[in-house]
């Protein structure tokens, strides 16, 4: 199931909204468990097991570690506890593509296992890990409630897509969390704008993707159009559904931390990467990068620091080497900033931005493709090659098609439409009269983005890939 489905919105969520108010303090976090549990059978009923079995395992891990802090048995049970949970993810996620590979490096015909891949994953492992991992360092105490445990773990709002959310940032909201009217407003109203970012922005340029993907008038302004609106919908696809995680969160009393921050105005890939999948950017700086000496080492050993993250950062999005190879570009690319020119970019105005736009939409020409061979394909279509004609009838028809929403995509990727919000409400009158406006487009919005999933139009969501 997922956010943006007519069974979600007006079936699944006003049940558990209702059951979860109704319920008394002590049960609420039961009734969210039942409800998450419920979320991620209707999608993947098999692999519920495997998720609880999981928790259950590091809930007891977790409890050892604690007891034998500072230890040689406290590391041995950290490390079994990665073992196992990074191990239910390398098979379920990469064993079919290390058996490619090594069947090509080897010349043999090893069977493929053909492993479907539960859906999050790769979110839900990062959370126990870094939960294991705090517990390890002092950062937090162990779980004593194998139900609580589970009920971070299995938090239906960020199980499928993130943002990952670490246990000791809402440790707290897990045993005390407070519920307002007004917190449950402004959730609903992140709910909403998440909802209309992805079904109204995001599902839309995924028709134009589409489009392009099937016509057989390639052009190179056709492939740049191509790159610009995938870049446009995975990023509203994405951060639509990082807002409508958190703006349930905030409804059920929990503070999740922001996960993008309009990354396309940043001046450099540095900032960009503080600004895109901030949860994910920030995981692998905390758990990977610092315990491997961060940039505090010797340049040698900075390098293989920078690119050893990189490459797990590729890795951890797709059993695919195109993955891999969008890591390990941003690894050099981010590399040749912190030696180079890191400073004079953040000095710049046009140039920085117009360099972060360019680079970043080959890298998601390589992160769009299926395949390597894929994506030199839609490299080279963008560089001309094959003389490729500049226009083609199927260019000039999608930008006449698609030409307004990207105008409105691209100005909604930009802090122009909060900047107007707060001048508006800076005036007591217009503020006033401003409250009432946005509820009106709040439920205008809602309609709209129901109305379209109830048409049964176009409703992909990229990170399911993930």
């Amino acid at each position: 199931m997922v956010f943006s489905s007519i069974p979600f919105l007006y079936y699944f969520l006003p049940l558990v909204l209702g059951v979860y108010f109704l319920a008394p303090k002590v049960l609420k976090n039961t009734v969210l468990l039942v409800f998450s549990l419920l979320f991620y059978a209707w999608g993947e009923p098999r692999y519920v097991l495997l998720m609880v079995v999981t928790i259950l395992i590091n809930y007891g891990l977790g409890l050892l570690i604690e007891r034998f802090r500072g230890s040689k048995l406290a590391r041995l049970f950290l490390g079994l506890s990665l073992v196992v949970s990074l191990g239910f993810l390398a098979y379920f996620k990469y064993a079919d593509f290390f058996i490619e590979n090594f069947n090509r490096l080897t010349g043999l015909s090893v069977n493929l296992l053909g492993i479907a891949l539960p859906i999050g994953i790769s979110f839900y492992t990062f959370q126990i890990v870094s939960y294991i991992i705090d517990v390890y360092r002092g950062a937090a105490r162990a779980q004593k409630n194998p139900l609580t445990l589970a009920t971070y773990v299995a938090l239906f709002p960020q199980l499928i897509a993130g943002p990952i959310v670490r246990y000791v940032d809402i440790e707290r909201e897990l045993h005390h969390r407070t519920h307002s009217v007004g917190d449950f407003a402004l959730g609903a109203r992140r709910f909403v704008i998440g909802l209309s970012k992805k079904v109204l922005l995001a599902n839309v340029l995924g028709e134009l993707c589409k489009a392009f993907l099937q016509s057989n008038e390639p052009s190179v302004l056709f492939y740049w159009l191509y790159v610009i609106a995938f870049m446009l919908q995975i990023y509203f696809d994405f951060s639509g559904y990082s807002d409508m995680a958190i703006g349930i969160g905030r409804m059920l009393g929990f503070r999740f931390l922001e996960n993008f921050n309009y990354p396309f105005i940043a001046k450099s890939l540095s900032d960009f990467w503080r600004r895109w999948h901030i949860s994910l950017g920030s995981w692998f700086r905390d758990y990977v990068y610092f315990p491997m000496g961060g940039s505090r080492v010797k340049p040698l050993r900075l390098l293989l620091n920078l690119f050893t993250v990189w490459f797990l950062t590729g890795f951890w999005h797709g059993a695919e080497w195109n993955f891999i190879v969008w890591g390990l570009y941003f690894g050099l690319l981010l590399t040749i900033e912190k030696f180079f020119i890191g400073k004079r970019l953040e000095k710049t105005k046009i140039v920085g931005h117009v360099y972060v736009l360019v680079l970043t939409s080959f890298s998601f020409a390589i992160f769009a493709a299926g395949s390597m061979e894929q994506a030199l394909s839609l490299l080279a279509g963008m560089f001309g090659a094959g003389d490729l004609p500049l226009l083609s009838p199927a260019f000039i028809y999608s930008v006449k098609s698609y030409g307004l929403i990207l105008a409105i995509s691209a100005i909604a990727a930009t802090p122009l439409p909060k900047l107007l919000r707060a001048k508006i409400t800076e005036n007591k009158k217009l503020a006033a009269v401003w409250d009432v406006v946005e509820i009106l487009l709040i439920a205008v919005l809602f309609l709209l983005s129901t109305a379209y999933l109830a048409d049964g139009a176009f409703n992909p969501f990229l990170y399911f890939r993930f």
